[in-house]
């Protein structure tokens, strides 16, 4: 069954475009890298510079674990790590 990510994430006052850069370079990696991932898409509020979504597509369960433990993804983490002000809200959907 497919499955949906929404990743909730607020950045450090100012660090928008460094977290964007970060971002950029991690979704590269997802999409030369995770077939089974449909969607990987960064997502700026229009009323809080400091906010964004990361809205993700998974062909199932296995595509999202492997997601969470590719090399690619773990090795940007200590670059993003800083820029993250609070902790990211994570929710997983079924795709119906």
């Amino acid at each position: 069954m497919p499955i949906g990510v929404i990743a909730r994430v607020k950045v450090v006052s100012g660090k928008g475009a460094e977290f964007e850069a970060a971002f950029a370079e991690q979704a590269r990696g997802v999409r030369e890298n995770e077939p089974a991932n449909k969607l990987y898409q960064l997502v700026r509020s229009r009323e809080d510079p400091d906010s964004y979504v990361v809205m993700e597509l998974y062909d199932d369960d296995a595509a999202l674990e492997a997601h969470r433990a590719a090399p690619h993804i773990l090795a940007n983490r200590p670059r993003m790590a800083p820029l993250v002000a609070e902790r990211t809200i994570v929710e997983v959907y079924d795709v119906v």
